[in-house]
C-alpha cells in the first residue's frame, strides 16, 4: 500500500468533537466536529469575522474551549506548558523576530524544546531552510527577505522539530498571485514529499482550490460548520451559503 494511502488508513491526527468556542458569554462558534487525517492538505475557510484564526489558537491550545473535545496526534487537548508540542505553527504575517537572523528565527524552537549543541541546531537550522528553498539565507535578517520569502522561512521555524502536523495561518495573505502559488506549490510538495500534514487556515480560495483536499467552512451567522468535504466540489452545492462563498470571486467580477 502507497505510504499515503497507509497515512489515510490510520487513527486521524486530529479530532475535533462538539466544540464551542468563545469567551464568556459570548459563542463564536458552537458544535463543531471534524477530522483530519495524516498526510492531508485540509483547510479552515470562513467570511471575515467568523472565527477561522480563533479556532486554530483552540487548536494549538492558547485558549481553553468552552465545551467539546480536541485531540492533537493521540495527545488530547494541547498543552503547551506540559512538554514538546507534536505540532508547529505559521502565525500570520510570518512572526520572524525581526532583530534575529532568518537562521536564529528557525533555531528558537529547538533552544526552546531541545538541549542540542548550538553548533547541531545552526545545522538543523539551515537545512530547514533549505527544504523550503532559503539555502544561503540563515545570515540574512527578516527585513532583507520578500514577503514570499519571510512566509518560507516561518514555514522553516515551523517544521524545526520535525513535526507531523502544521497549522497555517493565513500563510498567503499579502502575497501576489505568483508567490501565493509557489507557495502553495511548497506545501503540497512538503505534505507529498515527507508525509506533512498541513491544518491551512486561509480566505484564498485560489489556494484552497490548487492544494486542499478537504475543507470545513465556517459560519458567521450560523455559528457553526456548513459545509465539509472536498472544496471543488463544494462549489455547485445546493445550499446557498455554501456555492456563494465558492463562487464569489466570478460574482464580484
Amino acid at each position: 500500500m502507497p505510504r499515503r494511502a497507509r497515512a489515510k488508513a490510520e487513527k486521524p491526527i486530529l479530532e475535533v468533537k462538539g466544540l464551542t468556542i468563545g469567551w464568556g458569554d459570548t459563542i463564536l462558534q458552537q458544535d463543531l466536529s471534524f477530522t483530519v487525517q495524516r498526510g492531508e492538505v485540509f483547510g479552515i475557510l470562513g467570511g471575515s469575522g467568523s472565527g477561522k484564526s480563533t479556532l486554530l489558537r483552540f487548536l494549538i491550545g492558547l485558549e481553553q474551549p468552552m465545551a467539546g473535545e480536541i485531540d492533537v496526534a493521540g495527545c488530547g487537548v494541547p498543552d503547551l506548558e506540559a512538554g514538546l508540542p507534536p505540532f508547529g505553527v505559521m502565525f500570520q504575517a510570518g512572526a520572524l523576530f525581526g532583530s534575529l537572523t532568518v537562521g536564529e528565527n528557525v533555531s528558537l524552537p529547538l533552544e526552546e524544546w531541545t538541549d542540542l549543541p548550538d553548533n547541531a541546531i545552526a545545522g538543523i537550522a539551515r537545512a530547514k531552510l533549505k527544504l523550503v528553498g532559503l539555502d544561503g539565507a540563515a545570515d540574512k535578517l527578516p527585513s532583507e527577505l520578500s514577503g514570499g520569502m519571510k512566509k518560507r522561512a516561518a514555514i522553516a521555524r515551523a517544521l524545526a522539530l520535525e513535526p507531523e502536523l502544521v497549522f497555517l495561518d493565513e500563510p498567503s495573505a499579502g502575497l501576489d498571485p505568483v508567490m501565493s502559488a509557489d507557495l502553495d506549490r511548497l506545501i503540497s510538495t512538503l505534505s507529498k514529499a515527507i508525509g506533512l500534514t498541513v491544518v491551512l487556515v486561509t480566505h484564498e480560495l485560489e489556494s484552497i482550490f490548487r492544494i486542499a483536499e478537504r475543507i470545513v467552512l465556517l459560519d458567521k451567522e450560523a455559528k457553526t460548520i456548513i459545509a465539509t468535504g472536498d472544496p471543488r466540489k463544494l462549489r455547485d452545492s445546493e445550499d446557498p451559503r455554501v456555492s456563494d462563498f465558492f463562487n464569489r470571486r466570478s460574482k464580484e467580477g
